[in-house]
């Protein structure tokens, strides 16, 4: 059940508002991401990067970014507010598109994807503090789902939207999308939603609020556990994610058609997504969580033994593969998250921002250890498929036998 009436929202607000306006917060950091992948090849020769292993840390320095900020603006928004500090990230974030736009170096270029990173972590991390200042439990994972849903068609159409500005305009104009979509974004914020924070809720700042913050969120082996899930699944879709230009574009010659191939991936976690939204409330999370690791997990290892000493299968069965992939990502990834957060409630700021901070650490660690692999096979991201999926089973099966009995 919702713990904050929706009631307390502009009045013409209904939750299917609420709903998209969380979406495009979070989406941001995916149109940040995918919609420069069409670009990279330009940005590598403009900046005169020869490696493409070199391009690859354009999409994880962001990541970096995002996991670091977390820290700063999570914490902060238990004290001043969630909206303040969405401002300063989103500010942050322009500033460093600026950064961007005008790099001659890669050295230069990765700097501002950092600052990106940190500038969009807050709206990022704090939209989940938001929703979980409203809702709990199955409740939340249910809006979870839908907003995922959302969130997902942005992946869809960004590197589509990537790749129609490149016809016209150069990759420089695509930082310049970005500054746009997120001044509509912060204007649609500022006018429709109210601060959620309550005022005996607050948390008066002081240099031992993160520390008191990091002992709660430490003393929680669920939540611990399930934000190391969620870190390894995010770092093999990240390994993906990163790589996705090398396998599609480079080893499968797509260039052209490198938007629609991402697009039907996507759209696939999309669906997922959706019907996670109705199946949550009949199973509960965790079964459902397991379930699709299991899937995950099993999808792995057939693609790794059948094409461990081979090259790349041709094109339709490697996205069918991804298809099953990004299908029981769409499952786990609302899932995983609502379980960790679930228990800590009192502390939604600082707990989503030491979650996303361990989580995506975990998860960029992964995609560049992977990543660094990637030749002429798509095989090294299914291996990072596998072994994610392989500990993360192994994870929930501890908590699930440390804690039996518990619904979920």
């Amino acid at each position: 059940m919702p713990i904050v009436s929706m009631q307390n929202q502009p009045k013409a607000k209904s939750e299917l508002e609420f709903i998209a306006l969380m979406a495009f917060l979070m989406a941001n950091a995916a149109l940040s991401i995918d919609a420069i992948l069409p670009g990279l090849n330009g940005i590598g020769t403009s900046l005169n990067v020869v490696a493409d292993n070199d391009l690859q840390l354009i999409i994880t320095m962001i990541l970096v970014g995002l996991g670091v900020g977390q820290l700063f603006f999570g914490t902060l928004s238990d004290s001043f507010g969630r909206k303040p500090m969405i401002y300063a990230g989103m500010i942050t974030f322009i500033c460093a598109s600026f950064i961007c736009v005008t790099a001659e170096s890669l050295t230069v270029m990765l700097i501002g994807r950092v600052l990106q990173g940190v500038g969009l972590s807050a709206p990022r991390s704090i939209s989940v503090s938001i929703i979980r200042d409203a809702y709990s439990g199955n409740d939340m994972a249910r809006i979870m789902s839908f907003i995922t849903v959302v969130f997902i068609l942005v992946p869809m159409v960004a590197p589509l939207i990537g790749q129609f500005i490149l016809d016209y305009y150069s990759w420089q104009y695509i930082f310049g999308f970005q500054i746009g979509f997120i001044l509509l974004v912060m204007l649609w914020f500022g006018i429709r939603q109210e601060e959620t924070l309550k005022i005996e809720n607050k948390k008066k700042f002081s240099i031992g609020l993160f520390s008191d913050g990091v002992k709660i969120f430490f003393g929680i082996k669920k939540t611990v556990i399930y934000t190391i899930i969620s870190g390894l699944i995010g770092g093999s879709f990240f390994v993906y994610l990163s790589a996705s230009k090398q396998v599609f574009q480079d080893q499968y010659g797509l260039a052209e058609n490198f938007g629609y191939v991402f697009a039907a991936l996507a759209f696939s976690m999309g669906v997922a997504s959706f019907l996670n939204s109705a199946l949550v409330l009949r199973f509960g999370m965790k079964k459902l969580a397991t379930f699709f690791l299991f899937l995950f997990f099993g999808s792995s290892i057939l693609y790794s033994f059948i094409y461990f000493s081979s090259g790349n299968p041709c094109l339709p069965v490697i996205m069918a593969f991804f298809t099953v992939q990004f299908l029981a990502l769409g499952f786990i990834f609302g899932n995983v998250r609502s379980l960790a957060m679930e228990p800590i409630g009192h502390i939604a700021g600082i707990g989503a921002a030491i979650n996303g901070f361990v989580s995506t650490l975990l998860s960029v660690s992964i995609a560049i250890f992977i990543g660094s692999f990637m030749t002429d096979s798509a095989l090294p991201i299914f291996l990072g498929f596998l072994v994610c999926s392989l500990l993360s089973l192994l994870l929930l099966l501890f908590i699930n036998k440390e804690q039996p009995a518990v619904a979920s």
